[in-house]
C-alpha cells in the first residue's frame, strides 16, 4: 500500500512515487504517438503491490497513424520500465 509521495528512510521511492512515474511514463508513450485530441479514451492502471507491478493500458484511437493495440504495448512496457530503473538505483 502506498506509504506517501517520497522516499523512504533508506531513499528507495515508495509505492505512490513508483506508480506516479510508471503511469506518466506510458501517458508520455501515448501521447508522443497521438494528439490529445485524437484519443477518444485513455485509461492506465498501475498496481504496485508486494513487490509486483502491473500495468494495464487502454487507448480508444483511431487506427490512421498508430495501431492503438501496439502503443498500448509500448506504454505498458515504458512504465514498468521506469518503474524497474527506479526501483533497481535504489535496490528495491
Amino acid at each position: 500500500m502506498p506509504r506517501g509521495g517520497g522516499d523512504d528512510a533508506s531513499g528507495a521511492p515508495d509505492d505512490a512515487a513508483v506508480v506516479r512515474a510508471a503511469a506518466e511514463a506510458a501517458e508520455d508513450v501515448v501521447f508522443s504517438r497521438y494528439s490529445r485530441s485524437d484519443v477518444r479514451d485513455l485509461d492506465v492502471t498501475i498496481t504496485f503491490e508486494d513487490g509486483q507491478l502491473e500495468v494495464d493500458v487502454y487507448i480508444d484511437a483511431p487506427d490512421g497513424t498508430a495501431d492503438p493495440q501496439q502503443v498500448a504495448e509500448d506504454a505498458a512496457l515504458a512504465a514498468r520500465g521506469v518503474a524497474d530503473e527506479m526501483l533497481s538505483e535504489t535496490g528495491g
